[in-house]
């Protein structure tokens, strides 16, 4: 995808391969800024304060995190990738792609001879990168078909409805639920997208609408609760979010408030997609029950962050004594799901990578 004009991809390699450059989307869209990553700690800590998010980003990025801790040891480096791979796993509960990164992270090292350890391991963290990436781009064009098919019934652009950041930014490229916006508006098709403002963290006014007007997509930020309105007037064709983790039976855990853009779809009578990769489905889960839910800290409903006349600033929402909670995920039940959008293809329920 573009920043500023330029191809930006959201991580890459230092460039003697110890490090890892990651863009700080804490301070987007206000300032364009990367942090350099070279330890498992630093990793961690970037997973858990959002320096990086997004199910496959977080992910990728564990990888290397595991690689750092192997590449910095000189014994014992199958207990050192193990110790690692769980303290990255804990940085954020809900997205299965994390755990899923630091397993085959851990399955490889172990399963390599002792003087190739770091040599494998390197390669592992640049395999999950590059199949993120390409999972992306098939879960673009696979998505695509569906805003194409919607373009040829209707005169004008295909309206689309957006929750949280599923782009570019919350994987390597191309993103996932906006990954066949991106295909169609690149093959000429008119869109448009609705993008919720997504509290408490605004990772949709922030990161969504940033990406889109950066790639030059026509979009619209709303409040988050103005979907349903949008639906009922007949101005959204289509629903597409991205998922943290997909249950067995297709529940999905999203960003919170998912659910209650797919009740109104259900209401409305539009479509509603979850796209994702394949890394995303945790097939040990037999429904949405057993995932964990993320409780964030209370200060970010209690608090926003925003642009100043001199910069970057900090404000109180909410009265000084006043409580709050922070559930950042919420679980859609499959029956609301109209079909799962992966690399695989489309289909009305989850499937099994092939």
């Amino acid at each position: 995808m573009r920043v500023q004009g330029k191809p930006c991809q959201t991580i890459w390699e230092t460039p003697d391969a110890t490090g890892l450059e990651v863009i700080d989307q804490r301070v987007l869209p206000h300032r364009f800024e990367t942090v350099t990553l070279t330890t498992p700690e630093q990793t961690a800590e970037a997973i858990r304060t959002m320096v990086v998010r997004g199910a496959p980003l977080i992910g990728a990025v564990a990888g290397y995190g595991v690689y750092f801790a192997v590449n910095a040891a000189s014994a014992h480096l199958d207990r050192i990738a193990q110790k690692a791979a769980e303290q990255l796993a804990a940085a954020r509960p809900t997205a299965v792609n994390l755990r899923w990164a630091v397993e085959q992270m851990t399955a490889r090292i172990l399963a390599a001879p002792e003087s190739a350890k770091c040599a494998v391991a390197l390669m592992a963290a640049r395999e999950i990168v590059a199949g993120e990436l390409d999972r992306s781009r098939r879960i673009g064009e696979h998505g695509g078909t569906l805003i194409q098919t919607i373009a040829a019934q209707k005169s004008g652009p295909v309206n689309i409805l957006t929750h949280c950041n599923a782009g570019w930014l919350a994987t390597i490229d191309y993103g996932t639920a906006t990954a066949p916006i991106y295909w169609a508006h690149d093959a000429g098709i008119p869109v448009h997208v609705w993008v919720d403002e997504t509290r408490p963290r605004n990772q949709g006014a922030a990161l969504t609408a940033f990406e889109l007007g950066e790639h030059g997509i026509p979009h619209t930020v709303i409040a988050d609760n103005a979907g349903g309105h949008l639906m009922q007037s007949g101005r959204v064709d289509l629903v597409i979010v991205g998922a943290d983790r997909v249950a067995a039976n297709g529940d999905t855990a999203n960003k919170i408030g998912t659910y209650l853009k797919a009740l109104a779809a259900r209401d409305c009578g539009v479509p509603f997609y979850v796209a994702l990769p394949s890394s995303t489905f945790d097939w040990s889960l037999p429904d949405g029950a057993g995932i964990p839910i993320e409780n964030r800290s209370a200060d970010e409903v209690r608090f926003i962050d925003g642009l100043g006349p001199t910069g970057p600033v900090t404000v109180r929402l909410v009265p000084e004594t006043s409580p709050a909670e922070n559930p950042a995920f919420d679980v859609t039940p499959a029956r609301l799901i109209t079909g799962f959008i992966t690399e695989q293809g489309i289909s009305s329920h989850p499937l099994r990578p092939s």
